[in-house]
């Protein structure tokens, strides 16, 4: 059964988050594995090392946009766009949406001046380098917290981010800031007075455990994505059956 967005037991949610690699492998898409392993764990370390000016560049953009369309629908077009880009445009572009976090509106919309680069894309740029703010875009987890995937638009893509921060990080007990998302950019709101002690409390929250908006993400695609396998191992069996009841007739 998929994983329903409204559930609050975290056992559920902890062990969808641990089946993730499983359903990568599962799926046998050549280079999946390796690609995954790219943009969950190359790619980000790679980022931070670049620190305090991060940027990507297009050979990464290239592998982080296979992955893309490796683990979701293949659309070799995009691919193609993206890997001929000129690397020091691509270099200075991404440096700047990158440093406009925690401000996902317009780091948006410094990535998508690139050629081939859409919302969804870029999404996945800034969860490489962002996780904790910024969920990838993906058709799986749109239609979990959304009910749909067919409007890329920077508009929904902020619904996203505002479903999914909110089902996701567990509050800290001495936080000064937290940044919400508002309907076109993100506004900082001080949650604490000094004698008026509040708490933020998420649903996925409890003592030493913490999901990202990231992990939410990965959680809805693993969930449905294991629907999917499940169905279509249960289809020639339904197949064969149907063929011998037609068979048991004559």
């Amino acid at each position: 059964m998929e994983l329903d967005f409204e559930c609050t037991d975290l056992s559920i949610w902890k062990e969808a988050l641990s089946s993730y690699k499983s359903r990568i492998q599962s799926l046998n898409k050549p280079n999946l594995i390796s690609l995954d392993e790219f943009y969950t764990h190359d790619l980000p370390s790679l980022l931070r090392q670049r620190n305090p000016n991060p940027f990507i560049t297009t050979a990464e953009l290239s592998r982080l946009m296979q992955w893309k369309l490796t683990r979701g629908k293949f659309r070799p077009r995009l691919l193609n766009f993206v890997s001929s880009l000129d690397d020091s445009s691509v270099q200075s572009v991404s440096q700047k949406a990158f440093l406009s976090l925690p401000d996902i509106s317009k780091a948006i919309s410094e990535l998508t001046v690139l050629k081939g680069v859409g919302p969804a894309t870029a999404s996945a740029v800034l969860a490489a380098y962002a996780p904790e703010t910024a969920p990838f875009m993906s058709d799986e987890a749109m239609v979990a917290a959304l009910g749909s995937s067919k409007d890329y638009s920077l508009k929904q893509y902020l619904l996203f981010v505002e479903k999914l921060q909110s089902k996701s990080k567990v509050g800290d007990p001495n936080p000064s800031l937290v940044f919400l998302v508002s309907d076109s950019w993100l506004i900082a709101k001080y949650l604490f007075e000094k004698d008026d002690l509040c708490f933020l409390l998420q649903e996925l929250s409890s003592m030493g455990d913490s999901f990202r908006p990231s992990d939410v993400e990965r959680v809805l695609w693993s969930s449905a994505v294991g629907v999917k396998l499940q169905s279509s191992q249960t289809a020639p069996d339904n197949k064969i059956k149907g063929s011998n009841k037609r068979k048991r007739k004559h």
